[in-house]
């Protein structure tokens, strides 16, 4: 069964950081390109970055671009979001997913919505507070 299974979530001031991890499983992952997406309080489904399966190509949201960095280890089917410098506004559940389109494609707006992802995790919370 194909799991993809979040952590390294937690509570941190604004201006510091956090590696976020996602374990793959059940699926071959290197032939995936895979994505962060995450959901703050009363907001949609905001697609973060997204990384094409041979780890060349990277993509990010305005938002975050400069200060996240997604990364993957095909050996260990492993995806990572290395954040720094968080906000307040970063406040959210993020969740890995793997995105139906090419991972290129998700700053068009085709990794907003959840059925937009073949596979996802349960996402892990991550909160920017003083």
């Amino acid at each position: 069964e194909a799991q993809l299974v979040e952590s390294g979530g937690g509570l941190v001031q604004p201006g510091g950081s956090l590696r976020l991890s996602c374990a793959a499983s059940g699926f071959t992952f290197s032939t995936y390109d895979m994505a962060w997406v995450r959901q703050a309080p009363g907001k949609g489904l905001e697609w973060v970055s997204s990384i094409n399966r041979g780890n060349s190509s990277t993509y990010y949201a305005d938002s975050v671009k400069g200060r996240f960095t997604i990364s993957r280890d095909n050996a260990k089917n492993t995806l990572y979001l290395q954040m720094n410098s968080l906000k307040t506004e970063d406040t959210a559940v993020y969740y890995c997913a793997t995105p139906r389109v090419p991972a290129r494609y998700c700053s068009g707006g085709s990794c907003a919505r959840k059925d937009d992802f073949s596979y996802w995790g349960r996402g892990t919370q991550v909160t920017v507070s003083s």
